[in-house]
Parts: C-alpha cells; structure tokens; sequence
C-alpha cells in the first residue's frame, strides 16, 4: 500500500461519515475526553510518589513530527537520541538505552536498545495517552527500568455505540516527507475494535553544511542534502477490548516495518565518490538497514469485591537487517554464497508474561504483588560481526504497600527480587586471525582480537526497593519524594562484543567479569497549581557503585578503520540535576511558560564527567489562543556541553527559534484540525551532543518547515 492508497480510504471515509447525525456529537465526544484525561493526570500524579508527567492527546498534537521521542523532548528531563531526521530512542535524566524502558500496552518494547543507531519501531501516529515515570522504576518494571519508565496505554473507550474513525495527513519540507494515517473503528456494547494503518516516505534531509569529517577525511555534502538519507515505514495495529461486568480483555497486534539508508559517507571506508549526487533524492540505495517489529498482547483482567487481577502477557519479534556492498577491512574474506551484501543480522525473539494482584484492604492500606518473567533469543547472521548470538531469561517477584494516612498524606513502598540468566555463544573469527598473522602482530594480541565474542555463562540475582510519601498539604500545593535502589543486569554487548560498530564509529569491546548496576537514587519534587499559575521544580541525585559505561580509552584499534577503542567498565558514578517548569495566563489569551532542565554526572574514578551527558537547556514560549485558533513562539537554548569524558568532543550552545499554529475548522458536523509548525527558523548550524551523528560532525536537520491535518468522524449506532 502507498500514499495514493490512503488518500482514497481518506476519500471513502469521507463519504461514509456523510449519514452523521446532525447533532454534533464530535464536540460532545472532545469534552468528555478532555473531562476524563484532566482527572488521569491528576490521578496519577498524586498516587505516584515518582516525579510523573502524563501526557494527553492535545500534547501529543501540538509537538507531532511523526516522531514520539521528539515529541516527548518538551518534557523536562526527557532527551532524544537522534538518529538522523525520521527515528530517535528515549533518555530520561542523563540515563539511556538498557536502563530506559518502553511498555505499551503493559508489555515491554523489545529491541535493540543497546545502540544508539537503531530507533523506537512504534507508530508515532497510534500513540495518545503517554505516562512518563522519571527516576527509580526497578520496583515496578524490573532491571531494565532503573533511569524511568515511558508508559503507553490506549484511550478510554467513547461511552456510546457508534462507527468512528480518523484521517490524519502530513508533510514535512526538510526532508520532503509525505506521511498517512487511517483510523477506523466501532464500539458496540461490550465490545471496542480499532484499526489503524500509517504509511511514510521521505527523502534526504537537508542540513545546513557543505562537509562533514569522518576519519579525518573532509567529505562534501552536496546541495547540502545528505545522499541515502530517505527511507519509508508501514505500520498496521489492530486493538480490540471487551468489558462485561466484573471481566476485562484486551488484545492488541501491530507490525511496524523500516526502511532507512545510511549515509554512505559515514558507513564502511571512507570514500568521496560513493556520496555524489546521483540525481535522485528518494532513492535507498546501499548501505540501509530494515527493520520489522511484530508484536503480539493481551491483558485479562478480573475485579472481585476488593481484589484486582491482571494478567498481561506478549509475544514480540524484532528482526533488523544491515545491508551494504560486501566489503572487508582484511583481505582474507570472501563473499558469501547467499546474500552477499547483507552486512548484520538480528533476529530478537521476546516472550513476556506479568501478573499482579492489586488488593484494597480498607480505606487507609493498599497492597500489590507480582511476579514477572521473560525469555529471549536473539539469532545473528550476515558477513559482518558485533553483537552475539544469546538467550536471556529474566524473573522477578515485587510487593508494594501503600499507607493513606490522612486524606493529604499517603506514605508507599516496596522490594523486589530479580534472577537473571546470561547465556552468550562464543564466536572466533578465522579470517581475523589469519589477517593479524600476516601483519605480524604478537600471539597474545592476536588472542585478544579474533575471539569476536566471548562465551558467558552467567547467571545474576539482586533485589531493589523503594520508599516515599505524597503530601498535599493544600489544595494547590503538593509535595512528594522518594528514594529507591535499583540495579540492572548487563546487556550481552556489554558482556561479550568485540568488534567494529559502525553505527557510532568505533571499536567496541565487552568485558565478561562485569558486575550488574546497582545504586541509589532521590528524588523530590515540589507543584503549585491554580486556574492561571503552574509551577514545578524536581530535583534528583543518584548514586552507583558499579556504573557500566563505554569507556573511550585513546587506543586505536589495530583493525583497519575501526578508529579508537571503547571498553565497557564499571565505576562509582553519581548524576545530580533538576528540572524546572513554570506557566502563567496573564491575560485570558495569552500564556508564558518555562521550561529547564540540568544534568550533572561526574565518574569518581576517573575524576571525568560521563559521555553522552546531555546539556542543560530551556525553552521559552508564548501562546496565543482564541475561539479555535492558537499560535506560539518559542525559543529553545541548548547550553554548550564542555563537560565531556576523556576523549570526547566537545558540542557549542546555540538558541533556535520555533514557530506554530493550530486551527479548527468546522465544516457541517466534522472538526478539521490544521496544525502547521516552523522548526529552526533562522536554518541555525548546530550539533545534537547526544546524535550518534555528532561523531561525523553532521549538524542536525535545518529549517523545517510541516503541516499536519487530522479529520476525525464519527457516527452513532443503536
């Protein structure tokens, strides 16, 4: 299916909500869901005694770029790890990849969270209800979880029966992306059933810079578009639920496929001819990587008298294939027989199953148990080598008590105990020996290179917890802390790889002895609230004795292009910071709001800062708004980054400008909201410091020009 395939669903649904009634039961609908999502974040807010953001669909809305991670930047604390213009992973607080967990739908996303070159595979335009969690979340959603938690759930179903559905259109100009989305769904008594399909294609993406540097080497960026750029991503998610008395059931399935070029100046051996311009903008040719994430849940949930059981449980497969010219850095290989030119292989099996019982003892005690397990595979193929062929499996039991103890003050804890088992096959590379032979390198380190991954056999076991108190001493003021240990397990790259990954531009080595994380970490924050005024400050410090991070050692790998080795180490680290937001409506139309946020780390073995620390940065805007119209302009300053680990570049500040607008137009009984944003205004030349890019010195995207238009229906059934 292509874009022209769903503006003709766009037109066929078009004429089916013709035969609405008259009566205009869309604005009705926005009311009750505006009603409903004020008192979920309340809701949550107060019950949590972590710093929570909860974000609604008008949030998701006004910061849409196709891209959830990008939208959830404007979050305090939350940062996105670009990659390129089109896919970005989540870090929350200075802590990223193996230690941010995603879930959707109660289930874990499942990849390959351990680089910083592969995306989030979720339909950005499928997402409406997001629950952010900053700080210790080990208690509720095991090892993976120690930096916080992005939860997705799905909207409340409407109240009454009817067929509705959504057309939602965009285009991008910095990458000439044209984007659809349908949306298709009944709700009929017990039963509620939705399907959507989303389809994107963009081109190369424009930068302002005529050169970037890989490996010393000055490679021209020609129209200043970065060639093989472009890719597309297909999505289809099929959601259905039924409610009937005291019995709950969900299931969800979705598929999410990728397919995205490498820019080929910054991909394999250096080379000036393979970036010139070919003529054609939209092409992929080699290198790329394509990804399809299939993933299968169910939820089953059953109320007794004061008792609540659930039992989520999912299947999912991440399947990710690097391809590019077969090429080696030693001459000793040959191609392969099939598939030649397929470069890396990941095939990531994930089974998940979690089940809770949540009991409401009285009025005043609340207690929750559970027990979670998961297995994984992950097969590996291709002529090219990094992550290793493992199968992990992971348990954990947990029990949470929480004490009302006056209506303004409810005190919460927990512990939890985890096992883990690491079994990771061990992988010679032949052709590598015999190249290092020839080079005359000396028996011990021709040792160390060729065993491209180590077998482990490990298992790992730790129990983390956590304590807090919510207090809500008036009305428009709460307070709330908490402090928790938390520990995760190493991941098997940090265990076990060895070798080139060309996706950061470096040699990457595991160490098999690591030890898991562990360590501590406060948390406090403070919000005011009232009809005009909101203002919020949540400072954190956290401590770890055994921090695993990639350490870049200023040694050159003796592999040809490999550039500097990095080993990962555990050292005693501490990350302190704060995040700041403030709001006011001075005039009925006009609101100023404020947002900043400032994360320290500091490695105290080393007397370094960690790499990929994120600046400090703001943002200040102001928003008009009146009947159905709104309009905003902002201005975000990213702080220069000069804290860096050894052997790290710097990044310098730069302030961008932001403008946009938002409009509903009413035309018979249908809504149509227009949305139309310019990003980077003054087409400014600036690095992302945590852009797995930024090691080339390719500057992120440049003025953006983007026009999103959704045209919701719907129609009431008896």
């Amino acid at each position: 299916m292509h874009i022209r395939i769903i503006l003709c669903m766009f037109m066929l649904v078009s004429a089916l909500s013709g035969y609405a009634q008259v009566k205009d039961s869309i604005k009705t609908i926005e009311l009750e869901s505006i009603e409903i999502s004020s008192s979920y974040k309340t809701i949550n807010k107060r019950n949590s005694t972590l710093s929570v953001e909860v974000v609604d669909e008008n949030f998701l809305r006004e910061h849409f770029t196709g891209n959830l991670i990008q939208a959830l930047e404007y979050i305090p604390g939350v940062q996105s790890m670009d990659i390129g213009s089109g896919f970005s992973k989540p870090m929350i607080r200075g802590m990223g990849f193996n230690r941010i967990s995603v879930t959707e739908n109660g289930i874990k996303q499942e990849g390959q969270q351990w680089g910083s070159d592969h995306g989030l595979e979720m339909d950005a335009f499928n997402i409406e209800h997001v629950i952010v969690r900053k700080g210790p979340s080990s208690l509720l959603y095991g090892s993976d979880a120690m930096g916080g938690v992005i939860e997705i759930s799905q909207p409340p179903p409407p109240l009454e029966n009817q067929v509705f559905g959504e057309i939602s259109l965009l285009g991008k100009s910095v990458n000439s992306t044209l984007a659809g989305s349908i949306l298709l769904g009944i709700k009929k008594d017990a039963w509620y059933t939705k399907l959507r399909y989303s389809e994107q294609h963009f081109g190369d993406y424009r930068i302002p810079a005529d050169t970037i540097i890989y490996l010393t080497q000055k490679i021209p960026v020609y129209n200043r578009k970065l060639k093989n750029t472009a890719g597309l991503e297909r999505n289809v998610n099929l959601y259905t639920e039924y409610r009937k008395g005291k019995y709950y059931s969900n299931y969800n399935i979705s598929n999410v496929y990728q397919k995205t070029g490498f820019f080929p100046g910054a991909h394999g051996i250096p080379d000036i001819s393979r970036v010139q311009d070919d003529g054609n903008d939209r092409n992929i040719e080699f290198p790329y990587s394509r990804v399809n994430h299939l993933k299968i849940t169910s939820r089953q949930k059953y109320i007794w008298d004061k008792t609540i059981g659930s039992w989520d449980i999912g299947y999912q497969n991440n399947h990710r294939e690097e391809w590019s010219r077969f090429h080696t850095h030693y001459g000793t290989q040959s191609p392969p027989e099939n598939n030649p030119d397929k470069e890396l292989m990941f095939s990531l099996d994930t089974y998940s199953s979690s089940f809770k019982i949540r009991t409401i003892y009285n009025t005043a005690w609340e207690y929750t148990i559970g027990w979670d397990i998961q297995y994984q595979r992950n097969n590996i193929g291709g002529y090219s080598f990094l992550l290793p062929q493992y199968n992990r499996l992971t348990t954990g039991l947990s029990g949470i008590a929480t004490w009302q103890l006056t209506q303004n003050f409810s005190f919460s804890g927990g512990i939890r105990y985890d096992y883990g088992t690491m079994d990771i096959s061990g992988f010679v590379d032949p052709y590598l020996e015999k190249y290092l032979y020839n080079m005359g390198y000396d028996n011990g380190l021709i040792t160390q290179y060729k065993q491209r991954s180590y077998a482990v056999n490990r298992s790992f076991s730790n129990s983390s917890g956590s304590a807090g108190l919510v207090w809500n001493p008036a009305y428009h003021h709460l307070f709330k802390t908490n402090i928790g240990h938390s520990f995760r397990l190493p991941g098997a790259n940090e265990l076990a790889a060895n070798g080139v990954h060309h996706g950061t531009f470096r040699h990457e080595q595991g160490d098999p002895a690591l030890d898991p994380e562990n360590g501590w970490q406060l948390d406090v924050s403070y919000l005011y609230e009232n009809e005009n005024i909101s203002f919020s400050v949540s400072p954190f410090a956290s401590w770890f004795n055994n921090y695993i991070f990639l350490n870049p050692t200023g040694e050159w790998s003796v592999l040809p292009h490999a550039g500097q080795m990095y080993r990962y180490k555990g050292n005693e680290v501490i990350f302190a910071g704060t995040e700041i937001l403030f709001s006011i409506k001075f005039l009925p139309q006009i609101k100023y709001s404020f947002t900043g946020d400032y994360v320290y780390t500091y490695n105290l073995d080393e007397n370094t800062p960690l790499s990929f620390s994120p600046p400090a940065s703001m943002r200040n805007s102001i928003t008009w708004e009146m009947n159905k119209l709104q309009l905003y302009a902002e201005l975000h300053s990213i702080a220069a980054q000069k804290r860096v680990a050894k052997n790290e570049s710097q990044t310098q500040g730069t302030n961008l400008i932001n403008l946009g607008g938002n409009i509903k137009i009413t035309t018979g009984n249908r809504i149509i909201d227009i949305g139309l944003t310019l990003r980077n205004l003054l087409n400014t030349k600036y690095y992302n410091h945590l852009s797995f890019y930024r090691k080339v010195e390719i500057p992120e995207p440049g003025r953006n020009f983007q026009l999103l238009i959704k045209i919701p229906f719907n129609n009431k059934i008896k």
